[in-house]
């Protein structure tokens, strides 16, 4: 693409769409650079217990004297990066499994809808809690977890592209040519149904991170002192009418993560759709 084509894809966009676009990029910055970032130890004591926020300590301090914008940095970096590649290997294999009836065999359709189908009645977050609880908590663990009840969903939108792309013109043209049906499916058919897996991958992150964040926060994600945002807000609940910086502001930064990648989902529709 580009540089005038791409401003031309971007020029329908409002400003608070264009704002969510560059805000997951500075995001995905921080969060690939946040130990370098982090202006004090997050595991180390480094003042007294409970300062309020200051110039020295942005975030003021937790119950140990612990610096909290160096934790909630890095907790932002314990929450974004794992949501991009859950969602993206969700997407991978979602699309794989979508593509079997195509590549292998029109016969298997009906055996990998019904497979889809059985895990998409299933309760999602449910069903992540059932697998952490048998697994164990940590956060190869979580992902796993959220992973097998998050792949179904676009395991679905796959499927339902790739029916509607199977009846083009084009493709039944390749097929009658004696194109092989993973050259068919790889040049004529998947491309089509990229636009739409994007489109909900972007608009998905933000539900990922709520639910890796409802892990931690019930105690199920990495063990502390671990500085994950949902954990450091649950275990200090107990302080919000003292000390309010404690859990506000790790769930402010969860706040604005969601808030963010919601924001750059809808600049992502609107640019591959034309809206």
């Amino acid at each position: 693409m580009t540089i005038a084509a791409a401003r031309e894809a971007f020029r329908p966009l409002t400003v608070a769409e264009k704002l969510g676009l560059i805000g997951v990029v500075v995001l995905t910055l921080v969060s690939a650079s946040a130990r370098l970032l982090v202006p004090f130890d997050p595991q180390a004591r480094v003042a007294g217990g409970y300062l309020a926020p200051s110039l020295t300590h942005w975030f003021g301090t937790d119950e140990i004297g612990r610096d909290l914008f160096s934790r909630v940095l890095l907790g932002i970096q314990y929450t974004w990066l794992p949501a991009l590649a859950l969602v993206i290997t969700c997407v991978v294999v979602g699309t794989l499994i979508a593509i079997i009836p195509v590549v292998v065999s029109a016969r298997l359709s009906h055996l990998v809808k019904s497979v889809v189908d059985l895990f998409l009645i299933l309760p999602g977050t449910l069903v992540a809690l059932a697998v952490i609880a048998t697994l164990g908590p940590g956060l190869k663990n979580t992902m796993i977890a959220i992973g097998v009840a998050w792949w179904p969903w676009y395991s679905r939108i796959a499927i339902d592209e790739l029916q509607r792309l199977m009846a083009r013109p084009s493709v039944e043209a390749a097929r009658l040519a004696g194109v092989g049906r993973f050259r068919m499916t790889v040049r004529y058919v998947l491309p089509g149904a990229f636009p739409a897996l994007l489109v909900a991958a972007s608009l998905d992150v933000s539900n990922v991170i709520m639910t890796i964040s409802l892990v931690s926060f019930l105690g199920l994600g990495q063990p502390a002192p671990a500085p994950e945002l949902g954990a450091m807000t649950s275990r200090a609940l107990d302080s919000l009418t003292v000390f309010w910086w404690l859990p506000m502001l790790p769930a402010a930064a969860l706040f604005l993560i969601c808030f963010v990648s919601n924001l750059a989902g809808d600049g992502i529709r609107a640019t591959l759709r034309g809206a």
